[in-house]
């Protein structure tokens, strides 16, 4: 496939194994200091994060500190009282928790506070009456995330960027892959841009968390899958676990959009993102202005299911 040379700003990568089939960076990382995006650049990846605190947590059940069957309740103690009391991890983990959502993307969002620590996002998670009771429906939920990422700081003693460099990146040998300060950007990272061409700076979190907000680069993912399903960063059977479909097309943490392929995706202000996996074969788009990845998503889809 080739990719557009107009209308598009970020990277797309597609490789099988060792072979690369296409390597190709656009626009612009800066565009007031003209840097131009490479094949190495960084970016945010919005919604991507959830499979990395997925791993999170099941490498926590894997070593017996949790279970799917642990209650919310009983880690949260009287935290966020709003959260019926039979939500358990798993809930959590598929999108079928039914707690009320502090980002819901299916109603006008409101402004971004300044999320930066485990204390801003819990007081952020506060208030929000559960939606349905545990189970009984899928619906994608950025709220749920969050708190797993604070169950798995309170089991781990950990801070949560921790844990996700810790148990995801140095075994998947991810060296691009961290919690970055949107308004702190180092060297080889795209600054994100609405469509007036404005930085998204105060339309995301300062930092990120367990539902959202890592910074990654293509190079990065091409790593990251043979070391999941290769069981470098949660043993075999947990992989296998967490790739077996539930609600919606969605296992613990991933997306299987069809039959033995699996997705991390993400959106938000100035972001896109999607990373597939199927057949040996991982292509994986990230975009830092508005326009996103527009039909080259849709082509590469076509380029992994072709017969």
């Amino acid at each position: 496939m080739k990719v557009p040379l107009t209308s598009f700003s970020g990277v797309v990568l597609v490789s099988r194994g060792d072979e690369t089939l296409v390597s190709e960076a656009r626009g612009y990382a800066h565009l007031g200091y003209r840097v131009e995006n490479t094949v190495g650049t960084r970016f945010a990846i919005a919604s991507g994060t959830k499979g990395f605190t997925a791993l999170v947590v099941v490498g926590l059940i894997a070593e017996g500190r949790l279970s799917l069957g642990t209650r919310a309740r009983d880690v949260l103690g009287d935290d966020l009282p709003l959260i019926n009391d039979a939500v358990t991890i798993e809930h959590l983990l598929t999108h079928t928790s039914g707690i009320g959502d502090y980002c819901d993307e299916e109603a006008d969002p409101p402004p971004t506070p300044l999320l930066a620590t485990s204390a801003d996002y819990l007081a952020a998670l506060d208030g929000y009456p559960q939606r349905s009771l545990p189970g009984t429906e899928f619906r994608y939920n950025n709220g749920a995330f969050a708190v797993l990422g604070l169950l798995a700081e309170r089991i781990a003693g950990r801070p949560f960027p921790d844990l996700v460099r810790e148990r995801v990146c140095e075994p998947a040998g991810l060296t691009d892959t961290a919690f970055l300060r949107s308004d702190a950007l180092p060297g080889r990272t795209a600054t994100g841009y609405l469509e007036d061409g404005r930085t998204n700076v105060f339309s995301l979190p300062v930092v990120g968390f367990g539902d959202g907000g890592i910074y990654s680069s293509a190079p990065d993912f091409r790593k990251f899958w043979p070391a999941f399903l290769g069981g470098r960063i949660v043993p075999a059977e947990w992989v296998e676990r967490m790739l077996r479909p539930h609600a919606d097309g969605y296992g613990l943490g991933f997306w299987l959009p069809w039959p033995g392929a699996v997705r991390l995706e993400g959106g938000d202000h100035g972001v896109t993102f999607r990373s597939t996996h199927s057949g040996g074969v991982t292509a994986t788009l990230i975009s830092n202005d508005h326009r996103g990845g527009g039909p080259l998503l849709k082509q590469l889809d076509e380029f992994l299911t072709k017969p």
